[in-house]
């Protein structure tokens, strides 16, 4: 498994020697600019973000993630050595505010206790799931999706994952939203598929190549192939979209299609 990222918005001093002491069990990921902030943050699998209180823009760092559903669950810890910037940045929706030295002090519990990255227990349960047989409504669920029926697949597989306790539930919700993000661009509706797409990246990064007999590293291809022509066409020019590459679910055994 490879090392969970953690994203700093700043090369202060504190970040160095943060970097510095996170290195061995993370992967530190300085963002510079602003640009994509969101679609980077889903991308790289981001499992904490630490933002620089003491730089003008901290506001932006700390909130934009929290008005996305793809990034809002990525905990957010902003240090600054003002105490009225770690109140305000609290009331902005910042999970923790330290000063440099607290996070030096605490920063290996902050990011075992905030990180979003699965245990081991949880990643043995994912394993077990994952080899079991897919449920006969999951079938019936890649049944509509296959056949284009995108709304009706929504309603099936959202039952199976309000039902589903168990981190298998991530399976029928990942390919629930890549589904939603194909009848959207058969509505004509690049943004809202865009949303979709970015939205299903957390739930496929936690899942195995393949789960209940479903292809995900196929779905994740593919999903990524519709969302990158998305972007390159923009919302004005959906209409040269490629419909083929809105391929089906592929569940492994079964013949590729010619």
């Amino acid at each position: 498994m490879s090392r969970p990222t953690v994203v700093l918005t700043s090369t202060a001093a504190w970040a160095d020697v943060a970097i510095q002491r996170i290195s061995g069990r993370y992967r530190p990921v300085v963002y510079e600019t602003t640009e994509g902030y969101v679609t980077r943050l889903a991308d790289d699998h981001a499992a904490a973000v630490l933002v620089d209180g003491d730089e003008a823009g901290w506001r932006f760092w700390v909130t934009t993630p929290k008005s996305s559903a793809a990034t809002r669950r990525i905990p957010i810890v902003l240090v600054s050595t003002d105490a009225a910037v770690r109140d305000a940045a609290l009331i902005a929706g910042a999970d923790m505010a330290l000063t440099p030295a607290q996070l030096f002090e605490q920063l290996g519990q902050v990011l075992t206790e905030l990180a979003r990255t699965p245990d081991e227990a949880s990643v043995a349960a994912m394993r077990r799931q994952c080899a079991e047989p897919l449920p006969p409504e999951a079938v019936e669920a890649i049944r509509k999706f296959n056949a284009g029926e995108y709304y009706k697949q929504h309603d099936l597989f959202e039952a199976l994952w309000v039902a589903e306790r168990g981190p298998v539930r991530d399976l029928y919700r990942a390919i629930l939203q890549v589904g939603i993000a194909y009848y959207q661009i058969t509505r004509g509706n690049q943004r809202g598929a865009l949303k979709m797409l970015l939205r299903s990246v957390q739930w496929l990064a936690l899942l195995p190549d393949v789960c209940q007999g479903v292809d995900v590293a196929r779905l994740k291809a593919d999903a990524a192939r519709v969302r990158a022509e998305l972007e390159r066409l923009g919302p004005d020019r959906l209409d040269e979209f490629d419909r083929s590459l809105l391929r089906p679910v592929r569940l492994v055994g079964e013949a590729e299609e010619s």
